[in-house]
């Protein structure tokens, strides 16, 4: 069979647009659930699977407090809430490694995603509670828009946002017309908890 012989240029663009095409097919997806995974905070009532490298006796699946904790065997009461996981690992690598074991190999995996929740009141069209999608951050306006969107009289620009922090309830404003004008979604994102307000036009 005759070998048939292709101009270097045009070997360049097949093999350039193979690995395009692999990475398309084979690597996006992945790369934003690893992504999800990597981003995602520990919030209350997820519960968590914790190892310890060749430390059979200190496997544990726990499920994370109101108050964001865990006890965990030997260190006691660790603050996980808000955390990622690894960072609730290095957390717990670090108080083993303090007192108790030698550079201990720690991994943090979630097994389940507890519920979290925020309202909507006011002018919207289905004012109410809604759940948060797991390993997703929701923003201000994804909260609306979950929530049917503006009704007629609603003003954008007269948003409260009620939250709990640290035992305090701080009361936060917003003004959505300017939030979506402005591209700056991703600084208004909303947490378990919250209670979203859409005030009134008194036009």
């Amino acid at each position: 069979m005759p070998t048939v012989k292709m101009p270097l240029f045009t070997l360049r663009r097949f093999l350039c647009l193979v690995l395009c095409l692999g990475g398309f097919v084979s690597g996006r997806a992945p790369t934003r659930a690893a992504d999800a995974e990597i981003s995602y905070l520990l919030a209350p009532n997820d519960v968590v699977e914790i190892k310890v490298f060749q430390e059979d006796d200190l496997e544990a699946k726990l499920r994370i407090s109101q108050k964001g904790t865990i006890t965990f065997p030997l260190i006691g009461l660790v603050s996980v809430g808000g955390k990622t996981p690894q960072d609730a690992a290095a957390a717990i690598r670090e108080a083993l490694a303090k007192d108790y074991l030698v550079n201990p190999q720690v991994t943090v995996t979630v097994l389940d995603y507890g519920k979290r929740r925020f309202t909507v009141l006011g002018q919207v069209q289905r004012a109410g509670s809604y759940d948060m999608p797991d390993r997703e951050k929701v923003t201000l306006l994804d909260a609306i828009a979950m929530a049917g969107g503006y009704t007629r009289i609603a003003d954008p620009a007269k948003i409260t946002l009620r939250r709990k922090s640290g035992g305090k309830e701080i009361v936060l404003k917003f003004n959505a017309k300017a939030i979506a004008r402005d591209g700056a979604v991703e600084s208004v994102e909303i947490q378990p908890g919250d209670i979203i307000t859409i005030g009134e036009s008194l036009f």
